[in-house]
C-alpha cells in the first residue's frame, strides 16, 4: 500500500502539469492570430477612446467571425487609399479565422479627407459594396463633423447588424424594423378581435335579393361597352445621378497586390 501511495505523490506534479497545458491551450489557440483592431495613426482617439473602441470591435467581431478594423491615418505616404488598404491587408494578414481571413475595414485619411470600407473573406459576401455605401452614408456626417469616435463606433455597430442579413436582402428593409412588426402583429390582432366581434351575434342570412321578384322588377340590367381607345406615349429621361450617398464615389471591389479580392465603397468627408 505504501509504495503505491509514493508511485501516485511522485506523479502528481507530472499530473498537474499536463491539466495546467490542457488548460493554456485554447487561449494560445484563441491568441494566436490576435491583431490590433483600432489604428489610431492620425491621434484622433483618446487612450480611454481606442480601449473601448477595440472592446466593442472584439466582442462584435467574436459573433460574427470577422476582424473589424479600424485605421486612422493623416495622409498615405502618397498612396491612393484604397491601394493603402489593399497593401495593409496584404502586408498585416489580418482575420478573426486566420491570416488573411474575414475582416471588414474602415479607413479614413485626414490630409485628403478620404473614407474607405471594403470587406475580405465572409465580410466581402455579407458585407458587399451596397451595403458599405448604406454604412459610409450613415457614418460621413459624423466624421463631418469631427465626432470620430462616433464614426467609428457606428460604423462596428452597423457592420456587425447588417452581416446578421443574409447576401441580396436590404438590411434597411422597414420589414425588418422590430417596430414595424410589432405595429404589424397589433393591427392584425385588432382586426382577428374585430372579426370575431362582430360574429359574436349571429349570421345575417338576409340580402338584397330575398325580396326581390325578378320576373315582376322593373330594374334591368345595363354595361357600358368602350369603341375606341386613344394611349399617349411620351419618352421619360433617364437620371444620369447614381452612386451611393455620403459624399462620395460609390461601392466597388477590387484585388490586392496579393490577389485577394475585395468589396469597396469610397467617398470623401
Amino acid at each position: 500500500m505504501n509504495g503505491r501511495k509514493g508511485w501516485a505523490i511522485a506523479f502528481l506534479p507530472v499530473f498537474a502539469l499536463g491539466i495546467l497545458l490542457m488548460l493554456a491551450r485554447p487561449a494560445a489557440a484563441e491568441s494566436q492570430f490576435a491583431e490590433p483592431l483600432v489604428y489610431d495613426f492620425a491621434e484622433l482617439l483618446t487612450e480611454e477612446e481606442e480601449a473601448e473602441l477595440a472592446e466593442l470591435a472584439a466582442k462584435s467581431g467574436a459573433k460574427r467571425e470577422t476582424d473589424f478594423i479600424i485605421i486612422a491615418l493623416n495622409g498615405t505616404g502618397g498612396m491612393d487609399i484604397e491601394e493603402y488598404v489593399a497593401r495593409f491587408y496584404d502586408d498585416t494578414a489580418p482575420g478573426y479565422d486566420g491570416p488573411h481571413g474575414n475582416a471588414a475595414i474602415l479607413a479614413i485619411d485626414l490630409k485628403e479627407r478620404d473614407v474607405f470600407l471594403a470587406g475580405f473573406g465572409k465580410a466581402e459576401t455579407y458585407l458587399d459594396a451596397g451595403r458599405l455605401d448604406k454604412i459610409r452614408a450613415k457614418i460621413t456626417p459624423h466624421l463631418s463633423d469631427g465626432e470620430y469616435d462616433e464614426a467609428f463606433r457606428k460604423f462596428i455597430r452597423l457592420a456587425h447588424a447588417y452581416m446578421g442579413y443574409r447576401p441580396g436582402v436590404n438590411p434597411d428593409n422597414i420589414l425588418f424594423r422590430d417596430w414595424f412588426q410589432i405595429a404589424v402583429a397589433l393591427v392584425v390582432g385588432a382586426v382577428t378581435v374585430g372579426i370575431m366581434a362582430s360574429n359574436a351575434g349571429g349570421r345575417v342570412t338576409v340580402n338584397a335579393r330575398t325580396y326581390l321578384d325578378e320576373k315582376r322588377s322593373g330594374v334591368v340590367g345595363r354595361h357600358d361597352r368602350f369603341v375606341n381607345k386613344t394611349v399617349t406615349r411620351r419618352k421619360i429621361e433617364k437620371s444620369s445621378s447614381g452612386g451611393g450617398g455620403g459624399g462620395g464615389f460609390g461601392g466597388g471591389g477590387g484585388i490586392t497586390p496579393g490577389g485577394r479580392s475585395f468589396s469597396s465603397s469610397r467617398g470623401k468627408f
